[in-house]
């Protein structure tokens, strides 16, 4: 006779794993013409925030931008407004940017996770190109004067964080107890981190946000996202935690694959303009929602924000400066 299948109890339940999902919210990739539901000032920026973490992120990753131009600004007096109303608003865990924009400087980089020391930091993980400019086959009309040569200059350009550059973020950042979303976009960044893991620069867990579909870094076939995860499994162990971002329409697909594979995933108006094919997507909780339906359908529940501090073992909300 088989044997009848187990029926868990509410105890095993529980212990079912959670999934985190990140909302990164404008970045610099995208430019405002290209969508107007793209947050562009202080108070969209933070409305998108919260909106995100209602609808069920645990992380918000965050950029400035010009509130009149939509230039990406990386001087902290732009993060400043809305960084204090997130934080009075939710309990999200807020990440911010050390990858600026590319065509920004170290220095210029660093400057607002110097000042503010958030729970979180994103860093790219090795100097890489960063094509923006077939953006320019889909967009053809834009409002401000800084658009055009900013997507079309991306031919001739690199995004550098050198082995000294990386250094100085992880020192600076970790003296203030920030731990960080380390960005790989290819093999190679796995390798680069692990290089700095045997130095003891970096602490684990370690939280890995694999890259998929930016051209100039890995690509957003199944295989490819195998060989991260399998890659990453090799050097790590069960010292990180695995997230993905798929570039445009990459974003769902890759983020379904991964989350069934044990990753978690993130979503957001920096990583795709769309919620479907041909369809703007109107929010950064839209696409929350999407990827939480994802994950809900699967079985799996989703990470609260104060889950994700307990899984990446941060410093809490009243340890940073803002």
């Amino acid at each position: 006779m088989a044997k009848a299948a187990t029926v868990s109890s509410p105890a095993v339940l529980k212990k079912q794993r959670k999934v985190m999902i990140t909302c990164a919210v404008t970045g610099s990739i995208h430019t405002p013409s290209m969508s107007p539901y793209l947050p562009i000032t202080p108070e969209q920026i933070a409305d998108a925030a919260i909106g995100a973490v209602e609808a069920g992120a645990a992380l918000v990753h965050v950029h400035a931008r010009d509130p009149k131009t939509g230039l990406p600004n990386q001087s902290p007096e732009a993060f400043a407004p809305f960084l204090k109303v997130i934080k009075q608003r939710s309990d999200a865990v807020i990440n911010i940017t050390t990858g600026g924009a590319p065509t920004m400087g170290i220095e210029e980089r660093l400057a607002p996770c110097a000042h503010f020391k958030p729970e979180v930091a994103s860093l790219n993980m090795g100097s890489m190109n960063f094509g923006l400019y077939p953006m320019l086959e889909r967009f053809k009309e834009f409002k401000h004067d800084w658009e055009r040569p900013y997507l079309a200059a991306s031919d001739d350009r690199i995004f550098k964080n050198t082995f000294k550059d990386i250094e100085g973020i992880l020192t600076t950042c970790a003296k203030n107890g920030t731990r960080f979303e380390i960005e790989c976009y290819d093999i190679g960044h796995l390798y680069t981190l692990k290089h700095f893991v045997d130095r003891g620069l970096v602490k684990p867990p370690f939280f890995v946000q694999s890259v998929f579909g930016l051209l100039g870094g890995i690509g957003g076939h199944p295989e490819d996202v195998i060989h991260m995860k399998r890659t990453a499994d090799r050097l790590f162990g069960n010292d990180y935690q695995w997230s993905v971002l798929g570039a445009g329409r990459n974003q769902m697909p890759i983020a379904a694959q991964a989350v069934a594979m044990g990753g978690n995933a993130r979503v957001g108006l920096e990583d795709s303009l769309w919620i479907g094919a041909g369809r703007l997507a109107e929010s950064n909780a839209q696409q929350v929602r999407q990827v939480r339906q994802i994950i809900e359908g699967l079985g799996l529940e989703i990470a609260t924000p104060a889950d994700a501090r307990e899984m990446l073992e941060l410093k809490g909300a009243d340890r940073v400066n803002f």
